[in-house]
């Protein structure tokens, strides 16, 4: 006999109840306040791992035959020990990585998106995600400078992924029959390479051995003494590459380099790269967002004769992550990426909604609405909200230079570009090794009291130091 599908049980429905959903809801939004107010200086506690295994586990349900019943102090427990044990990212001992605290608005906005689930690579699935992607493309081209509507932006889960998605699009553009015939497409003109500065960020390098390029086929290109890419030695620098049987077919420059925050010279690769016929793609994960100040938007001149753009909200746009947004000064390359079919998600008769669709230009099938909360925040609050917030933590990290360098036994390493800092404590007449085990053993003793966060990196010329934000 067919008794058809089994009715769920009680606790099963309970875990959609709406009362349920207000009471977790409020528990949880009570200790996010009470996270948010706390101004002590925090920077990240590290607890053992083994440690906190246990502790998780402790607060699992032994029950495996049935649905357990909701518990909001185990709940509670959660939310306590999740807070707990992460990076401080509000708290005034939080100096580290390259992105800041979000606006708690953008949080609420990520929660709203986490529960209305509408992935967002179809406009069918996710109709104000989709427009509202459009609508930001609109506005940061006001800063970026192409002309109206001749660009595309898409989103992306993340810079290196929004890097990877440029690189095809400059490789399947720049060497036809690729994406179909792959290495065979070289029709004798040499291996594909790319051209990076020797700062660049390593998703760069992952994306040489991911599309099969080849680590070995990375040009490097040569920094000056700000750590940009040294315009005079570019040109020497491609030809004795294509002189080794190198085709480069993109050259990466960097808005904001993740060791120094140094900004490659656009204008100039601009004109090198157009000359030569190779695509000029810019990583401005970290500061492409300094496009929307006044006062620091001429450190991104020349971004408008690049052909790509990759640009974080979640590090100077303060958003929840991830959330990437990569443009393209031709909109029609922003297909070019990937080639595929499939008639489950892809129409045969595009027509006005599905022109808003983005699951053809990204990776990504299932996407998070990302756009969402820095739409909201846009929306609410305007330009000016970013615009302060950016030029207020650049202006501490120059006054944090100044101090340092008015203290004799600390160096700075570079001048601030923008909110990254790099400098170490070098009392006396050390040596680099010396200097360089001091820097790791101070920032472990730091890390180890939890009070502040400070992040470490190795950069040309001096040994190790540690980096602010």
């Amino acid at each position: 006999m067919d008794h058809g599908a089994r009715i769920p049980s009680g606790l099963t429905l309970d875990a959609f109840n709406i009362q349920q959903f207000r009471e977790s809801s409020e528990a949880t939004l009570a200790r996010l306040e009470k996270h948010l107010a706390d101004a002590s200086i925090r920077g990240l506690e590290l607890t053992e791992p083994a440690q906190l295994t246990r502790a998780a586990r402790s607060l699992m349900t032994t029950e495996r035959e049935h649905v357990a019943g909701y518990d909001e102090a185990k709940l509670n427990a959660i939310i306590d020990l999740y807070l707990k044990t992460g990076i401080q990212v509000h708290s005034p001992g939080y100096m580290g990585r390259q992105f800041s605290g979000t606006f708690p608005l953008a949080g609420v906005v990520d929660f709203v998106s986490s529960l209305v689930s509408q992935p967002s690579s179809f406009y069918e699935a996710a109709q104000l995600p989709n427009v509202v992607e459009k609508i930001m493309a609109d506005e940061f081209n006001r800063f970026i400078g192409w002309p109206a509507g001749s660009f595309a932006m898409v989103t992306t889960s993340g810079g290196s992924l929004a890097n990877l998605t440029a690189i095809l699009a400059a490789r399947n553009d720049r060497v036809p029959g690729s994406w179909s015939e792959g290495g065979a497409a070289d029709h004798g003109r040499g291996r594909p390479a790319l051209a990076v500065g020797a700062d660049v960020h390593y998703s760069v390098s992952r994306t040489a051995g991911v599309m099969g390029i080849g680590e070995a086929q990375l040009v490097r290109l040569p920094l000056n003494r700000r750590h940009q890419i040294d315009v005079d030695r570019v040109v020497p620098e491609l030809e004795a590459a294509q002189r080794r049987g190198l085709r480069v077919f993109c050259l990466v420059a960097s808005a904001g380099t993740t060791s120094v925050s140094a900004f490659d010279p656009l204008r100039e690769l601009a004109e090198i790269t157009r000359e030569r016929g190779i695509w000029l793609h810019v990583d401005g994960a970290h500061g492409a967002s300094l496009l929307v100040s006044d006062e620091l938007r001429w450190k991104l001149d020349g971004i408008d004769g690049a052909d790509s753009l990759t640009w974080d909200a979640h590090k100077m746009m303060f958003t929840p992550a991830p959330c990437t947004m990569l443009f393209y000064r031709d909109k029609d390359k922003s297909r070019s990426p990937f080639h595929q079919w499939a008639s489950y998600v892809f129409d045969e008769e595009p027509d006005v909604y599905t022109a808003l669709d983005s699951g053809g230009k990204t990776l990504e099938c299932t996407k998070r609405p990302m756009i969402m909360p820095l739409w909201v925040l846009w929306a609410m609050y305007g330009r000016a909200l970013f615009a302060e917030k950016i030029e207020y933590l650049c202006r501490l990290t120059r006054d944090v230079h100044r101090i340092l360098l008015a203290e004799p036994d600390f160096e700075t390493t570079h001048w601030p570009e923008a909110n990254i800092l790099c400098f170490r404590y070098r009392p006396g007449a050390l040596s680099d090794s010396e200097a360089h085990r001091l820097q790791i053993a101070i920032r472990d003793r730091v890390k180890a009291r939890g009070t502040f966060f400070i992040s470490k990196v190795d950069i040309a010329g001096p040994p190790p130091c540690a980096w602010c934000s």
